[in-house]
């Protein structure tokens, strides 16, 4: 492991297990567990599902858009997981209990909150009132990947501005 790398999880560890620690608590433990459930897509298709079927071509265009920018994210995401080799802090430090399934092995960036700042990005650029309910979900996502003893809290902000980056360089080339 890199020693910058090596250096910023030692920073982060006590950060992490003070989170994790509140996984012990079912009523703790289970909404992060859900929410990173949803997060892992099934709120982002159904919204697109949604919009298109309250909005018609309108709402095509904006699903497609948030697909579009989202794919860009996801080869993003790889790379840059496969750079860095960051192994996850419930792998890394004893005392942080994984949370919830692991779709894949390295921890940096959180594809869940990139993803979900993407999303948001995209979808509250067209329909503002949207955020209402976006930015909350956004933030409990971001949230739940700490929580669950699956990513450093860099690894999560990391991801939030590259996915408000990738988020409004789509809608100025897309738009």
């Amino acid at each position: 492991m890199r020693l910058w790398l090596q250096q910023l999880n030692e920073l982060e560890v006590p950060f992490c297990r003070a989170w994790s620690c509140s996984i012990e608590r079912r009523w703790v433990h289970r909404p992060f567990a859900v929410v990173s459930r949803l997060g892992d897509g099934v709120f982002w298709y159904g919204l697109i599902a949604v919009l298109i079927l309250i909005k018609g071509r309108e709402g095509l265009a904006v699903g497609l858009h948030m697909l579009a920018t989202s794919f860009v994210a996801l080869v993003l995401y790889k790379s840059l997981k496969h750079a860095t080799r960051r192994e996850r802090p419930c792998h890394y430090a004893v005392g942080i209990v994984q949370g919830a399934p692991l779709l894949d092995r390295y921890s940096f960036p959180s594809g869940h909150t990139l993803q979900a700042v993407v999303f948001t990005t995209v979808a509250v650029f067209y329909y503002p009132g949207l955020a209402l309910i976006l930015v909350p979900f956004t933030l409990l996502v971001a949230s739940s990947r700490i929580v669950l003893g699956l990513h450093y809290p860099s690894d999560v902000l990391v991801a939030s501005i590259l996915g408000l980056t990738l988020g409004y360089t789509s809608i100025v080339v897309l738009r």
